[in-house]
């Protein structure tokens, strides 16, 4: 398993070149900020040569305490700037966080009916969430952490230079084999990384299908199941993190085995030199005190390398999102819709979720403006299909849809989506209040415009009976109204919408007998001066529609009114035999 670093980092410097000047005053301070780190290796070796000078008395008093005001300066200095950095990244890293994560999730929206079919909303939920906090850890491994380890390294071998060539050298030595095994074991590690990623996510996905499915859960006694599916994919996260974290500290050993070679043999070198006369006593300050900087730098080096490839791991399953191209795009030059009748036409249309399950078959249908045209057949026969495909949820394989003789698949998807309103067998609603939900319908009407929809729904008057009214909040998905009280505030927000094509798949199945006799009005008011189609297995609820259409095995097999359909020996026939108890005349 590999990573590719590039996507990512693209993504991220896009937003984050939003903000130049302050990625620039930030980056610019931090330097400055480390440089002045430094500083005080340099005041040390001049304080404890100041004991060397021969001074006594009150002149060694004002020497010692001259430098060590400088210390003080310096370190007020360095502490200043570093409240100005943390004030700028405290601005700035959330600024880029939001954005990024706006970003995902409008981009996120944008995909296809079969993307949200084959992604659990729990796991792409914890995408987003994990793809702006891993810019968060990146930002704080480049900004704290390698700027600082940068200036420490570089800074240091300068100041070694001067006091001697060797100990620059020797510096140089070790910390290239210093980076370059802290990089090999971070790669090495980082394919255990992804897979602890992928295990995460996985764990996400099975928490939120549960909890999603509760009350199944409960119906079927399902708990000691689904706990048990829960700790066996946890068990197998758990044991990849020992592993990972395990690999973190081999190379910590390993990290503080570097440094203790590094510091003895400086010492050893630094003495040999005192005794040739070469360097001074202030000189040993210097080294000890630049290598305990450089240490305090270097010692997370190891776990910075691990943060960073772990943060690039993190964020790559929310790149991929990112990446892939989008299922159904708006064609180049793609007009809005205009739909002044509302005739629509199927023609020789095609189509198959996958290659071994053909659903339609050369499908052909003339549906003419403000025609209510009810669609019967079996399950499976391709019903909901063609609504999905009207839709334009997926693209036909074959054929062409067209609506006032405009091809559907050259017109924007905002424009058909806009002028078609679809009532779905099973409606969700937002976890949000009853005005909020209709009101999707139509975002900027006024609250009564809303009530009105809902009187027309039938809604108002259950409605009026909670505590809250119209401000209740429904639940997830609608879970606290019932599936009838759910399916009339659907209806009001299509009643609201007000599209001049309408579309009821299995609006009503949902609803018992008097609640549906209760929007049938409604619905009659609903439909005037609309092209509509209907899909039922309930046939006393398409009787008085213009047009029946049988749908079979993908295709058109009968057309016509209840009556002329009874008349005919044939599918339709026998469903309202069934439906009916078998009494025909």
């Amino acid at each position: 398993m590999s990573l590719s670093v590039g996507p990512t980092i693209k993504v991220y410097w896009q937003h984050a070149k939003r903000y130049p000047w302050l990625m620039t005053f930030l980056l610019g301070v931090l330097v400055v900020s480390n440089v002045f780190d430094l500083v005080p290796a340099l005041l040390s070796k001049r304080f404890f040569d100041t004991f060397a000078l021969g001074l006594t008395g009150e002149a060694l008093t004002t020497a010692l305490l001259g430098t060590l005001s400088l210390m003080v300066g310096v370190g007020v200095i360095g502490w200043v700037l570093s409240r100005f950095s943390t004030v700028t990244n405290n601005w700035l890293q959330p600024k880029i966080i939001v954005d990024l994560e706006e970003t995902a999730f409008g981009h996120l929206l944008n995909h296809s009916y079969r993307f949200f079919s084959d992604n659990f909303a729990g796991s792409l939920v914890k995408k987003i969430h994990r793809f702006g906090r891993a810019f968060e850890n990146l930002m704080d491994q480049l900004t704290w952490k390698l700027i600082s380890i940068l200036v420490a390294v570089v800074g240091t071998i300068i100041i070694f230079y001067f006091r001697s060539p060797l100990f620059a050298g020797i510096l140089c030595i070790w910390a290239v084999l210093f980076v370059i095994a802290n990089i090999f074991v971070a790669k090495w590690k980082l394919k255990y990384d992804l897979v602890r990623a992928e295990l995460d996510t996985e764990a996400s996905g099975v928490l939120a299908d549960a909890v999603g499915n509760a009350v199944t859960i409960q119906q079927f006694v399902g708990k000691k199941f689904e706990e048990a599916k829960f700790a066996e994919v946890n068990n197998r996260w758990r044991k990849m993190a020992t592993f990972t974290w395990n690999l973190g500290g081999v190379n910590d050993a390993v990290q503080a085995g570097f440094m203790i070679v590094l510091n003895g043999t400086a010492m050893y070198i630094a003495i040999h030199l005192y005794v040739l006369g070469q360097i001074t006593l202030g000189d040993f300050a210097l080294i000890q005190t630049a290598l305990i900087t450089l240490f305090m730098r270097l010692w997370d080096f190891g776990r910075v390398i691990r943060d960073i490839y772990e943060g690039f791991a993190d964020a790559k399953e929310m790149v991929d999102v990112l990446e892939m191209p989008y299922e159904l795009v708006d064609k180049k030059g793609a007009k809005k819709l205009a739909v002044k009748k509302g005739e629509i036409e199927f023609k020789k249309v095609s189509f198959a979720y996958n290659d071994s399950r053909p659903i339609l078959r050369d499908m052909t249908l003339e549906i003419a403006a403000r025609e209510k045209v009810a669609f019967i057949g079996p399950s499976g026969a391709g019903k909901s299909t063609i609504i999905k495909l009207l839709m334009r949820f997926f693209e036909v394989s074959k054929g062409s849809i067209s609506i006032d003789g405009q091809d559907i698949s050259k017109v924007t998807q905002e424009s058909l989506r806009t002028l078609v309103s679809l009532v779905p067998q099973d409606s969700l609603l937002f976890h949000r209040t009853i005005m909020e939900n209709i009101r999707y319908g139509r975002r900027e009407a006024t609250d009564k415009e809303v009530i009105a929809a809902s009187k027309k729904a039938h809604c108002h008057e259950f409605i009026s009976e909670l505590a809250l009214g119209y401000n209740t909040k429904v639940g997830e998905r609608g879970v606290k109204l019932s599936g009838g009280e759910r399916q009339r505030v659907a209806i009001a927000r299509a009643i609201l919408k007000n599209a001049p094509i309408l579309v009821l798949d299995e609006a009503t199945s949902s609803l018992d007998s008097e609640s549906e006799s209760l929007i049938q009005d409604a619905l009659h008011e609903l439909m005037k001066s609309k092209t509509v189609i209907v899909i039922a297995h309930r046939l006393s609820t398409i009787m008085q529609m213009d047009r029946i259409v049988v749908i079979e095995k993908g295709a058109v097999v009968d057309a016509g009114t209840h009556d002329e359909l009874l008349e005919r020996e044939g599918t339709y026939k026998k469903l309202w035999s069934i439906q009916a108890g078998g009494f025909l005349p």
